[in-house]
């Protein structure tokens, strides 16, 4: 009876195969990146979101502001000779009797606000574009 085959196994006692042990590492590999790749995506998702709920609550507030207030373009700043022109049409007018200093001085600012009351413009005693 010994020596026969039987059909059955001894269990080994010897490590697995290398080769199984290698697809078993890959398929952990797999598995961590699959996992990150998925909370990567469900970060992005969730940010992308955000970014768009944010955005409508800034454009509301933005409509809300530019309904009270007008946005103000660029300041003008009137040139030294822009400044003299002004002084010589409000003297050739009647609205300004100093000199063409090409200064903005407070004997300009009444012609201009005398010149603006005249014309129906908003009265600011500066010059404009």
């Amino acid at each position: 009876m010994f020596g026969l085959y039987t059909g059955f196994h001894p269990p080994q006692t010897s490590a697995p195969p290398r080769a199984l042990l290698i697809n078993l590492k890959e398929n952990k590999m797999r598995k961590f990146f699959m996992a990150a790749a998925a909370l990567l995506l469900a970060f992005t998702v969730g940010a992308v979101a955000h970014n768009e709920s944010a955005g409508q609550a800034n454009s509301n507030t933005t409509t809300q502001n530019s309904t009270t207030k007008k946005k103000r373009g660029p300041v003008f700043r009137a040139t030294k000779d822009q400044i003299k022109q002004a002084q010589a049409i409000l003297k050739e007018r009647g609205f300004y009797a100093g000199e063409q200093t090409g200064k903005l001085d407070p004997d300009t600012r009444a012609g201009l606000k005398k010149y603006q009351e005249a014309e129906a413009l908003k009265v600011t005693g500066t010059l404009n574009k």
